[in-house]
């Protein structure tokens, strides 16, 4: 058996006027992302957002996904531990995100995902699962100022 790569990538797809692309997993089941996928042992970064937008969402926009230049290390939840060699715990993740003029149709891989929703980003950010998610998506609705001074977007 090959282990997976202990390293990520997370990408946020958002329009202009502020809803975002979130997913809904098959297993573990309600569990709400943005496109995410873990690098092949070959693969870039960049290679891979661009790899896993197309493959989770039948988009391609190779070349027009922004690089954050951040990354988050987080502890590899249960169900996906047994993916990991023995002793790996913990994932580096690769923040990208997708701004697009107005929704696409999206086309779901249904081996990994059973439903998708366009949301505000707060609605979007109290929706996800994990907190690199949530904060991946606060962070780009501060920056597009889609957030409002004076509200708390806690869950």
């Amino acid at each position: 058996m090959e282990y997976k790569r202990p390293e990520s990538v997370l990408v946020v797809i958002y329009t202009q006027s502020g809803e975002v692309l979130m997913l809904r997993r098959t297993r573990p089941k309600d569990f709400w992302q943005s496109v995410t996928g873990s690098l092949k042992w070959n693969e870039s970064p960049r290679q891979c957002a661009e790899r896993e937008l197309r493959e989770e969402t039948g988009l391609d926009y190779s070349g027009r996904l922004i690089d954050f230049r951040h990354c988050e290390r987080f502890a590899i939840i249960h169900p996906w531990r047994s993916r990991y060699a023995p002793g790996v715990h913990y994932n580096l993740e690769h923040w990208f995100g997708l701004s697009l003029p107005v929704r696409r149709t999206i086309s779901l891989n249904p081996a990994e995902h059973a439903q998708l929703r366009w949301l505000p980003f707060a609605r979007a950010a109290v929706l996800a699962s994990s907190w690199s998610n949530r904060s991946a998506i606060l962070r780009i609705a501060a920056a597009q100022g889609f957030l409002h001074t004076g509200v708390s977007y806690e869950i």
